[in-house]
């Protein structure tokens, strides 16, 4: 099928072979774009017979570019290394003509916490667009919640089925990411000259737990709900701050 998938890692061995057996049949062109992998990450992908590009990380959007750039097909179908595709899905694209080049196509997520399937709060009703040609659409050079460039011409398509979102094994790697996505959201907010004022840092936080927890029923998912609602009420919470540290510390004050 004429489509390329490109996959920005760095030590994902513990994810990457679930993703990749699942796009086994799709295409005959993955390129994986890891920017300094200690684990066996590239063995594995090797192994699925995906090609490498080693290189240093510049940001989510600039590395899956820099995939995209290299790919052998123009229409790119774009994952994340803990991201598989359903049978469903993955028979819907595999149908397709990609004749359209103005044309991009919607999935819709399942996300799991720990192996369990989060159905409300936060994670739900996830949709984002992972297919298009290169032709007509890029990734943005945001270094996190990087976003696609589309046109007014540009048709989204809802395909049928879902991609698999495995975000996290471990309460530790939850919460190392969260401050770490924290942190670049900081930057990003500092370098468009945003402040942290008083509601951001002591009110945001609070509506944001109240928002997913119980506005879209996140208690109905257990502890995990709670857990999720909590830490990305704490995220907003830390992004603030530390953008008010950065914007303190900042040569410009």
């Amino acid at each position: 099928m004429p489509l390329s998938v490109v996959i920005i890692t760095k030590n994902e061995a513990h994810i990457i072979g679930t993703t990749l057996q699942s796009l086994q049949g799709i295409t005959d062109d993955i390129i994986v774009v890891d920017s300094g992998s200690t684990d066996n990450t590239i063995e594995i992908c090797k192994n699925f017979g995906a090609s490498i590009i080693a290189t240093t990380w510049d940001g989510y959007g600039q590395n899956k570019n820099k995939g995209i750039d290299v790919a052998k097909y123009n229409w790119i179908l774009n994952l994340d290394a803990d991201e598989a595709v359903d049978e469903q899905l993955k028979a819907a694209i595999t149908q397709l003509e990609l004749k359209d080049e103005h044309t991009v196509y919607n999935f819709k997520f399942k996300n799991f916490f720990c192996n369990k399937w989060i159905r409300y709060g936060e994670w739900s009703g996830d949709k984002h667009i992972r297919l298009f040609n290169r032709n007509k659409v890029k990734w943005n050079n945001a270094a996190v919640h990087e976003g696609l460039t589309l046109s007014h011409q540009t048709k989204v398509v809802q395909l049928p089925g879902n991609v698999l979102h495995y975000t996290t094994q471990h309460i530790d790697e939850y919460i190392s990411k969260t401050v770490a996505y924290a942190k670049l959201n900081a930057t990003k907010y500092q370098l468009q000259g945003k402040q942290a004022s008083f509601f951001k840092l002591r009110m945001a936080p609070g509506l944001t737990f109240f928002q997913y927890y119980i506005l879209r029923l996140g208690f109905l998912d257990g502890w995990e709900g709670y857990l999720i609602a909590k830490t990305t009420a704490w995220y907003t919470f830390l992004k603030y701050s530390f953008l008010k540290e950065m914007n303190k510390n900042s040569p410009k004050n």
